[in-house]
């Protein structure tokens, strides 16, 4: 207490350093407290977050936080990877690229504020230089980010960079001006920070408004990665990026014959959930001749009847079938991206009716006991009504 004012609070500061703090735990409380917003590029932010009550964030490099929002009276769920490192516990960070048409993140852009109170579960998710099961730790890294995909990396690179770990890290981002590199000004202070250990190397295509790009240019080829890192068959390499961009990067170092055992990538891409569409006809004509085949080798597993209440759209989903499944090869369109129970984005209230869920941790308990259900591992025990 204050020697002046003995009835005066603990400073919240100093009980954050006060080293005594307990884990955040978002089934306690899943409120987060925007402290601070700063703007990375003119169409990027980022958002840092607090408990409401201090505590520390414990978390792998390159997880992500579901955050659940509502919008116009919609609840939505959508995921965004950490761009903080968790050598620095008492705050954790999303950052944002706003994407024309996007609904949430032009509402965070638009509408959050200093103050602002977000809720969000997790951290979750296996992409991690630092995660158990990978081949680290390894003594040189490559990272090669495109685009906002730069922020698990980034958060690996801080947590390098804290650590002060003797690791070679040479960290390729391409964007698309000088202007569009996101954390251009701390990479390149690490860079000076660890000259021998840690390079930065920016690709643009094209130049900005106000500043001509003097550096590499172009998109990342061969002759780029052999120029940048002549030795990216000795290394492990993360990446991340607009679904093409991880895709060029695979083939690229395919081609080049690179062992693929030491390439990483993030298995679903965030940015790309706004546009996100089934392949309807394509899906439909597949999944009816796979369900008769289905239907031959197991005659006694039960059809159900899933009615989409919004969409007043009603399909069959077989007992050993996940509901989300079923809806895509139907053609009904609902908000998915891991597909694996891990990121809530397809949380939906079940109006009625009973499901098997095996999830991930992408849905609280008390969200299950309100009638929530994850349709990507979610089958069916009864018909459903579900509130999409």
């Amino acid at each position: 207490m204050d020697a002046l004012n003995p009835m005066a609070s603990p400073d919240p500061a100093a009980l954050r350093l006060s080293g005594a703090l307990p884990d955040w735990n978002p089934e306690a409380d899943d409120a987060l407290i925007v402290r601070a917003i700063r703007e990375e590029t003119p169409d990027v932010k980022t958002f840092v977050l607090a408990p409401k009550d201090p505590c520390v964030f414990r978390y792998q490099p390159g997880q992500f936080l579901t955050l659940d929002l509502n919008i116009g009276g919609e609840s939505i769920n959508r995921c965004y990877t950490i761009a903080s490192a968790p050598t620095r516990p008492h705050t954790i960070s999303i950052t944002v690229k706003r994407v024309p048409g996007g609904p949430v993140s032009n509402f965070l852009h638009d509408n959050i504020r200093v103050g602002s109170v977000l809720h969000a579960v997790g951290p979750m998710g296996d992409f991690s230089c630092f995660a158990q099961g990978t081949p680290s730790p390894s003594p040189k890294y490559l990272f090669l980010s495109g685009g906002s995909g730069i922020t698990p990396l980034m958060s690996m690179a801080r947590s390098f960079h804290d650590l002060a770990e003797p690791r070679d890290l040479i960290f390729v981002h391409a964007a698309r001006s000088p202007v569009d590199i996101v954390f251009r000004n701390e990479l390149e202070l690490m860079a000076r920070n660890q000259p021998d250990s840690f390079r930065f190397a920016p690709i643009c295509e094209a130049d900005s408004p106000r500043e001509p790009w003097h550096g590499l240019r172009g998109r990342l080829n061969l002759g780029l990665l052999n120029h940048i890192a002549p030795d990216y068959k000795e290394r492990e390499i993360f990446v991340c990026g607009p679904a093409p961009f991880m895709a060029a990067v695979r083939e690229m170092l395919k081609t080049a014959g690179f062992d693929m055992s030491r390439h990483h990538e993030e298995s679903f891409d965030f940015a790309e959930l706004a546009k996100a569409e089934p392949e309807v006809a394509a899906e439909v004509e597949i999944a009816e001749g796979v369900q008769a085949v289905q239907e031959a080798l197991a005659p006694g597993v039960t059809t159900y009847t899933i009615e989409f209440a919004k969409q007043k759209r009603s399909i069959e989903c077989r007992s050993d079938m996940f509901v989300l499944d079923a809806a895509r090869r139907a053609g009904v369109r609902l908000p998915s991206s891991c597909a694996k129970g891990l990121c809530g984005t397809c949380k939906s209230k079940l109006i009625s009716g009973t499901v098997d869920m095996k999830h991930g941790g992408g849905i609280r308990q008390r969200e299950i006991d309100a009638g929530m259900a994850l349709l990507c591992c979610s089958k069916p025990t009864s018909d459903l009504v579900v509130d999409r």
